[in-house]
C-alpha cells in the first residue's frame, strides 16, 4: 500500500478533489483490471480513451482517479487528480508505487531497427554466464533471473515494466537489459525507468504506418539518448549513417562501435563460414558462433556494453567464443541430404539485406539461394516491395508467401509485394498464400548444398489470421519437412 501523495510527488497536479493522504493498493489504466482500494489512471491511448471507463473503475473499487479530463457528476467518496499529461506520467506513478526499481538495477536499453533482441538476449546470457543474476525485456521472453514470462510486446507498457523490474530486484538481480521499441519512446512507456545504458544499433524503414514519415521515426530513437542521464553510457553505431545523430544532444558518456572504422570498440572478420566467424579484436583472434557481418556488428555493441559496465575485456573475450546465437536469429537447419535452411526473424528491407549479404559471404560455389518471405498485415505496407525487392536481388528463387496477416487478405499483401518486382525479374518469383506449402516448395526446388532462407518469423509459433492464433513454427514445420524429426 501506498500514499497517493507519495505516488504523485514530483508531478504538476492541476486539480484535486479529496484526501490525497488515501491509500493506494494498486495501479491500472485498464479499467477491467481494477480491484477495490485501487488508483485508476486515465490514458488516451492509440485506439482506446481510459476517461470512457472511469465509472466502470469506479464500479469495481477505485478509491482515486488521476485523468486529463474531469467526467461530469464525479463522486464525492473518490478522490480525482487532474493533470495535463496522463501518459506521460503513467510511468513514474508506476515506478513510485514499486519502490523506484530501476535504482537498484543497471538497467541498459537497447533501441534500432535491427538487431535489439540478439544484443539485449546476449548480454543478458553474458552476465548469467559471469554468475550474475539477470533479468530480460526482449520481443522473445520476458527472464527474471531464470524465470520466464511469455512476452507480450517488445517493450510492455509502463506498469508492467516497473513490475518485472520489481521482481528483478527481488529477485537478486543487479542487472536488466531491455529493448526500448520507439513505440515505447513515443508513448512514454520507458518513462520511470532510470537507466545506466543506451545502445544503438541502425534505423532503416520500419513502423511508417505509425511514425509517418522516417523524420519521426528518427525522432523517436533520437529522444531515448536525448533523457540519457550524464551517469550513464550511449553506445552508438557509427557503420550507420543516423549513429552518430543519436549522440548529438546526449548528456551521457558518447561511446562507438564500428567494423569499418576507429571506434572504442572494433573488430575486423578475418573467416566466414556456416558454423562461425573468426573476428580480430584489439589483435586476439576470437571464434565465434555466430554467422553473417550484422552480427559481428551486434557482438561489438555486445562487448562494449559489457566493459562499459565494468567487466574485462578478457572476461568478455573469452565469453564471445561461447555464446550462442538467439532462438530464430538466422538459425541454421541442415538436412539429412545436405540442403541448408536459415530462419530469421527478418522483416524489414535492410534485414533481408543483412541476412542474405551473410548467406552470400558463406557460399563456397554454385549454390542456389532460395529465399521464402512475407510481410505482415497491419503494418507498415511502404515496406512490402521493398522487402520483395531485396530478396530478389540477392536470391535465386523467391516465394512469397504469407506472414501474420492478421485482418488483411494475405492475397492483397502479396500483391503489394509483388508491386516492388521489376519485369525481367519475375521469373523468379511465385507467390503461395499458405506458408508451409510455400516452405514446403522451396525444399522441393532445392538440391544438396542450396540454401533456403525462411524469413518474418523467425522465433513466433503462431500465425496471426482474422484476430485468431494458429500454431505455427518455421522451424518445426523445416525440420519435418526435412525429415529431421
Amino acid at each position: 500500500m501506498k500514499s497517493l501523495n507519495d505516488l504523485l510527488a514530483g508531478i504538476e497536479l492541476l486539480e484535486t478533489r479529496g484526501d490525497l493522504s488515501v491509500s493506494v493498493g494498486g495501479i491500472q489504466f485498464d479499467s477491467r483490471k481494477v480491484e477495490k482500494g485501487g488508483l485508476f489512471v486515465a490514458v488516451k491511448g492509440t485506439h482506446v480513451d481510459g476517461h470512457l471507463y472511469i465509472a466502470k473503475a469506479i464500479e469495481l473499487g477505485a478509491v482515486a482517479i488521476v485523468c486529463e479530463n474531469v467526467p461530469d457528476h464525479f463522486p464525492s467518496t473518490v478522490v480525482l487528480v487532474k493533470i495535463a499529461d496522463t501518459q506521460a506520467v503513467l510511468g513514474k506513478i508506476a515506478a513510485a508505487f514499486y519502490d523506484f526499481p530501476s535504482s537498484d538495477l543497471k538497467v541498459v536499453g537497447v533501441t534500432g531497427t535491427n538487431g535489439k533482441t540478439t544484443i539485449a538476449s546476449l548480454l543478458y546470457n553474458t552476465f548469467t554466464l559471469l554468475g550474475y543474476q539477470v533479468g530480460l525485456i526482449s520481443t522473445i521472453k520476458y527472464y527474471v533471473g531464470v524465470e520466464e514470462f511469455p512476452a507480450t510486446h517488445t517493450t510492455p507498457d509502463a506498469l508492467q515494466i516497473q513490475e518485472l523490474m520489481a521482481k528483478m530486484v527481488k529477485a537478486g538481480c543487479e542487472y536488466c537489459f531491455m529493448e526500448v521499441s520507439s513505440h515505447a519512446i513515443d508513448q512514454d512507456r520507458i518513462t520511470g525507468v532510470d537507466f545506466d545504458g543506451g545502445i544503438f544499433t541502425n534505423l532503416t524503414h520500419d513502423h511508417l504506418d505509425y511514425h509517418i514519415t522516417f523524420a519521426e521515426y528518427l525522432k523517436a530513437k533520437k529522444k531515448f539518448f536525448d533523457l540519457l542521464p550524464e551517469t550513464a553510457f550511449a553506445l552508438t553505431n557509427t557503420d550507420d549513417k543516423n549513429g552518430m545523430v543519436m549522440l548529438q544532444n546526449t548528456r551521457a558518456s558518447k561511446q562507438t562501435y564500428s567494423l569499418r572504422s576507429l571506434a572504442n570498440f572494433h573488430c575486423k572478420v578475418l573467416e566466414k563460414h556456416f558454423d562461425g566467424m573468426l573476428l580480430s579484436i584489439d589483435g586476439n583472434e576470437v571464434w565465434t558462433h555466430f554467422t553473417g557481418v550484422f552480427n559481428a556488428s551486434n557482438l561489438m555493441a555486445v562487448m562494449g556494453a559489457t566493459i562499459l559496465l565494468g567487466v574485462s575485456q578478457d572476461d568478455i573475450l573469452r565469453i564471445l567464443s561461447e555464446l550462442r546465437p538467439v532462438s530464430g536469429r538466422f538459425e541454421i537447419i541442415r538436412s539429412p541430404d545436405g540442403k541448408y535452411a536459415v530462419v530469421d526473424y527478418a522483416h524489414t528491407p535492410d534485414a533481408i539485406q543483412n541476412v542474405l549479404s551473410g548467406i552470400a559471404e558463406i557460399r563456397t560455389g554454385n549454390e542456389q539461394i532460395i529465399t521464402v518471405v512475407g510481410a505482415g498485415g497491419d503494418r507498415d505496407k511502404t515496406k512490402r516491395p521493398e522487402m520483395a525487392r531485396e530478396a530478389v536481388k540477392q536470391s535465386d528463387k523467391v516465394i512469397l508467401t504469407s506472414d501474420n496477416p492478421r485482418s488483411e487478405e494475405p492475397e492483397q499483401i502479396l500483391a503489394d509485394m509483388e508491386a516492388g518486382i521489376e519485369i525481367n525479374q519475375k521469373h523468379k518469383v511465385l507467390s503461395i498464400v499458405n506458408r508451409r506449402e510455400a516452405i514446403k516448395t522451396a525444399i522441393m526446388l532445392a538440391k544438396s548444398g542450396d540454401i533456403i532462407l525462411v524469413a518474418g518469423k523467425g522465433h513466433e509459433d503462431y500465425q496471426e489470421i482474422k484476430g485468431v492464433k494458429y500454431h505455427f513454427d518455421d522451424k518445426e514445420v523445416i525440420n519435418e519437412l526435412f525429415g529431421n524429426n
